[in-house]
């Protein structure tokens, strides 16, 4: 939990030094947030959110926003200090605080880049990213966390790729020329690959510690925003507003 608490700890020293610590936060979820809404119509329509597999939550403070990903939807109306009192015990918890944690990191511009890229965003982000991973890492065998299709498909033409995904559909099912692997094969693909691709929603399903690694890491996606900062992670959102 060192993880959540750090960021907290963070979050409770910045409140107190902007004195906003009994100011609201709104958090609203997919029942108000249609998928359109949160992404638009992009090209690839294999995405967990157009599926509904996963919902984007939304946190509204003063008049920034921040999201994150979760399987557990649901809203929220409190006070950043019943923002930072929230246990974070399960996925519905962790993603509240985080979409939260967002909003307000992004109203002060420690942030950038909280709001998912929408209709044709989602396939310019992903053909940049081959080249953004040659300049950085040359040639390397990608362990890939999640299912996100843009990417993968992208990857797929110029790198070895294994990927992981928890989504029982996709298991042992073939996308893109690769059979999708289940979580039980996850430290055998992290072992195998020479750097670690892994979507930012594993911040809010509380397995984000296991990607953090002794080799290269990079986390994509809106979610991981402000914890990525707090811990000095590397993140890949170029398109995100």
């Amino acid at each position: 939990m060192d993880f959540y608490q750090n960021s907290k700890k963070f979050l409770r020293e910045f409140v107190d030094q902007q004195q906003i610590i009994d100011e609201r936060v709104k958090v609203i979820s997919a029942k108000t947030l249609t998928p359109e809404e949160a992404i638009g119509n992009p090209e690839c329509k294999d995405f967990p959110l157009l599926k509904g597999r996963e919902v984007m939550v939304e946190a509204v403070f003063r008049q920034s926003k921040g999201q994150a990903y979760t399987d557990m939807p649901g809203e929220f109306t409190g006070s950043v200090r019943e923002l930072l009192s929230l246990p974070l015990e399960d996925n519905f918890q962790r993603a509240i605080y985080i979409a939260g944690l967002n909003a307000i990191m992004h109203h002060y511009g420690q942030i950038s880049n909280t709001i998912h890229c929408r209709d044709q965003e989602p396939g310019i982000c992903a053909s940049q990213l081959p080249d953004y991973i040659n300049k950085h890492y040359g040639k390397p065998k990608i362990a890939f966390i999640g299912f996100q299709p843009a990417m993968i498909d992208r990857l797929s033409h110029s790198f070895e790729l294994r990927v992981i995904d928890l989504d029982e559909d996709n298991i042992g099912k073939e996308k893109f020329g690769l059979t999708i692997e289940g979580p039980e094969k996850t430290e055998e693909v992290l072992s195998w690959g020479d750097i670690i691709l892994a979507t930012g929603s594993t911040s809010v399903n509380a397995t984000v510690d296991r990607f953090i690694h002794d080799k290269p890491v990079v986390f994509y996606g809106v979610t991981i925003a402000g914890m990525a900062t707090i811990h000095k992670l590397q993140r890949y959102c170029p398109c995100a507003h």
